[in-house]
């Protein structure tokens, strides 16, 4: 029995098959493990610990040896959110022309059906990416996420937040300036170092800066950086902006800082919300020192029911379901999702906001 191009598994593998952008936030930082971190179960398991800096002792002969005690580590248990935009067919989508499709094409409306199912399901991947990309940005600014969830486009659910540190106590990823950067007194330099130090000082890798555009242009622009780096004498890195594989971000550099050299992205790119305004995805005035695959993108199981009238789970990052409407002819396309940003150690980044007026 031939299977149905609309069977969940067969669209499933389609759905491996499309090839998506690479996004910043989310791939650099947020890789997921296919092995360990799609869980089978409505929820979660967020483990992270400290950086560990303890040396081992020095042991009389005779002593034998030292125990020592394991590395405490925080477990918790959270709920991802679900994401799951869809798509109508009618019988007027199928005998509009395609997009790129010739004139007068000899296409037939299974042809086109399709067509523009694939196409769906790239269009829906790409939005949900993209608010995956927003949910990694906002778990590194804010040292966890909060969200709205909603029943249609224009009603608001319920609201949804996580954070990965105790909301009564201060948040260990947030550094302030004492001076902004382009003002007098501000200083650039120390601000980064002191930063990074906190990550190196935790055990922890510090091997990014990341930036937003108005920070961008200060560095760019900053004298007493310039003289820095025509000192020929000693050698502080590079300025030198070029465009990377991530769309919306650009690398400025490297510099040195306290001895650690840090790349410099600048964040360009821009999303658009459920109330159709633009958003950037960082801040255009904050600065972050962190490190790629500091966290992981973890995802949730989905249950929905199938053809056969049944409730089927679905371990998966991405999930199609296809529903048919017989009596208005229309066919439904729906792809969910359950992610879940989370650190892999203790607040393995470093946010400061508004480090320039």
């Amino acid at each position: 029995m031939p299977i149905s191009v609309f069977n969940t598994y067969y669209m499933a593998g389609m759905i491996e098959e499309i090839v998506l952008p690479q996004s910043f936030f989310r791939d650099r930082y947020f890789p997921t493990n296919a092995g360990t971190d799609i869980f089978a179960a409505d929820k979660v398991l967020v483990e992270y610990r400290d950086g560990d800096r303890k040396m081992a002792p020095f042991v009389v002969r005779r002593a034998g040896d030292i125990p020592i005690g394991r590395s405490g580590y925080e477990i918790h248990e959270f709920e991802p959110p679900y994401i799951a935009p869809s798509r109508l067919l009618t019988m007027d989508d199928l005998r509009k022309r395609g997009f790129g499709e010739a004139l007068f094409s000899n296409s037939t409306p299974a042809e086109r059906t399709r067509a523009l199912q694939m196409q769906d399901l790239t269009d829906l991947s790409r939005r949900i990416q993209r608010r995956e990309e927003w949910m990694a940005a906002q778990t590194m600014i804010n040292n966890g996420c909060t969200a709205i969830a909603y029943i249609d486009n224009d009603t608001v659910g319920e609201p949804w937040d996580v954070f990965y540190y105790d909301v009564n106590g201060s948040n260990p990823a947030i550094y302030t300036v004492s001076s902004k950067w382009d003002a007098a007194g501000g200083d650039f330099k120390a601000d980064v170092e002191a930063m990074t130090g906190d990550l190196l000082d935790r055990g922890l890798p510090a091997t990014d800066l990341v930036v937003g555009t108005a920070v961008g242009q200060f560095i760019q622009s900053d004298e007493k950086l310039a003289k820095l780096l025509d000192n020929r004498r000693m050698e502080y890195g590079q300025l030198a902006p070029r465009l990377t594989s991530y769309p919306g971000i650009a690398w400025l550099g490297r510099l040195n800082f306290g001895g650690v050299d840090l790349d410099i992205y600048v964040v360009r790119e821009t999303v658009v919300d459920e109330k159709s305004v633009t958003q950037r995805l960082f801040p255009a005035t904050s600065a972050m020192v962190t490190a790629p695959d500091c966290g992981h993108m973890m995802y949730g199981q989905v249950t929905q029911i199938e053809d056969d009238g049944e409730f089927h789970t679905f371990a998966m990052q991405r999930v199609p379901k296809f529903t048919v409407d017989k009596e208005h002819d229309i066919r439904k396309l729906r792809e969910a999702a359950r992610p879940l940003a989370a650190p892999k150690q203790k607040a393995p980044w470093m946010y400061a906001a508004n480090v320039v007026g």
